[in-house]
């Protein structure tokens, strides 16, 4: 079977809800990654056998197959460049990685962009449901579903609580790991660790053009103090906004290609497609599944998780990474080590090459090895893929 390589990733900065970023239409903003993978990279846009989206909430500015819109809207690739959009929740492009992958490692393509797009100040989160809802139009949960699950409204937020409580977590434990993000995105920030991977976005400001290179979502001010300080979601809960993922607006891409396309094109890959795996679990608890995903990513891959230098579990609310990182036994110094969600935000299509972006540089900046990305995910799925630095 052919190996599948990771060329380069990219990411913009995340702009926070209604901030640096609310003013680009999401089409453009997905374009700017895709532009920006063939420049680093230098492939003739030509040879792009496809381009795999992830996007979540596909409506408004994110309908009408928002993966092609944005091929057409790139400054490089030409409109012979195919396209197409998909949704696995939050592991949208992180599924699109494993698609591109499995299109390059079955022989059937060379070249893949994997890729995520989420404006989340223009499409608001939920809005594809909800709309349709208050319109009269019917909602998402059927009959059968209702048979099966009575009486139950698919909540992530209900979903991390009931983590919270199973695991035995406490608020001072969230409180204290969204402080850790933060500093960690500070001191990531501070040290230029994201300038390798950040595509740079002309904005419009009161002030003029500015480029956005900085995620906005930094508390670079954050204390305990005030994250313990900030309002509990639920009178009787534990999570805060504070110990959640922020609302983002981003865009995020990696090159995917084979061997022999590296070899055509004098190409040097940064990574290697170690590992693909996906699993889904309970759909009411929902986002406990990365822990059982990765135990599986790592039996079929014949690895323990000390083999792995690196992970990046995304942070879509505290207790999430918390619960994997007491499951997995899995040293927390390496964990991620530049920040997560909770800090640099959570643009929902776009996280998984997003995440992806952060992990293979980091890897790279580090020296170290192996790997290791999952993303809990609606209704109790979740994706692994590990990846060897080259």
């Amino acid at each position: 079977m052919t190996t599948a390589y990771i060329v380069d990733a990219v990411r913009t900065a995340g702009g926070r809800r209604g901030g640096r970023l609310a003013g680009v239409h999401p089409v453009d903003l997905a374009a700017k990654s895709l532009d920006a993978l063939i420049e680093r990279t230098g492939v003739d846009p030509a040879a792009i056998d496809d381009v795999v989206m992830g996007c979540v909430s596909q409506a408004g500015e994110q309908s009408m197959q928002v993966g092609r819109n944005a091929v057409l809207a790139s400054k490089h690739l030409p409109q012979s460049t195919p396209a197409v959009t998909i949704d696995r929740q939050c592991g949208s492009s992180q599924q699109a990685i494993q698609f591109a992958a499995q299109a390059v490692m079955s022989g059937t393509q060379d070249a893949v962009i994997a890729s995520g797009v989420e404006s989340m100040s223009r499409v608001p989160m939920g809005s594809t449901a909800t709309f349709h809802m208050k319109e009269g139009l019917g909602m998402y949960k059927s009959p059968g579903l209702e048979e099966k699950y009575p009486g139950i409204m698919w909540s992530q937020f209900m979903g991390a609580e009931m983590i919270v409580q199973k695991h035995g977590f406490t608020k001072g434990d969230l409180d204290r790991f969204a402080l850790e993000s933060h500093r960690k995105a500070i001191e990531a920030t501070n040290a230029g660790a994201f300038k390798n991977e950040i595509v740079p976005v002309r904005i419009e400001t009161p002030e003029g053009e500015e480029w956005h290179t900085v995620d906005e979502g930094i508390r670079f001010d954050a204390t305990l103090e005030s994250i313990a300080s900030v309002k509990l979601l639920s009178e009787k809960g534990t999570i805060t906004a504070a110990t959640s993922s922020q609302i983002c607006d981003g865009s995020s891409g990696a090159l995917v290609v084979s061997e022999q396309f590296l070899k055509d094109h004098g190409l040097t890959p940064m990574a290697r497609i170690h590992n693909l795996t996906v699993t889904a679990g309970d759909p009411v608890i929902m986002l406990e599944e990365p822990l059982f995903a990765t135990d599986k990513a790592l039996q079929r891959a014949g690895m323990k998780i000390d083999d792995i230098d690196l992970y990046e579990v995304n942070e879509a609310f505290a207790p999430v990474p918390l619960a994997w990182l007491k499951h997995t036994g899995a040293d927390p110094e390496k964990l991620n080590v530049n920040g997560g969600a909770i800090a640099l935000g959570h643009p929902l299509g776009a996280s998984g090459t997003k995440l992806m972006a952060t992990l293979v540089h980091a890897l790279k900046a580090r020296g170290k090895k192996y790997g290791l990305q999952t993303m809990c995910e609606g209704g109790g799925v979740a994706n692994v893929t590990i990846i060897e630095s080259l």
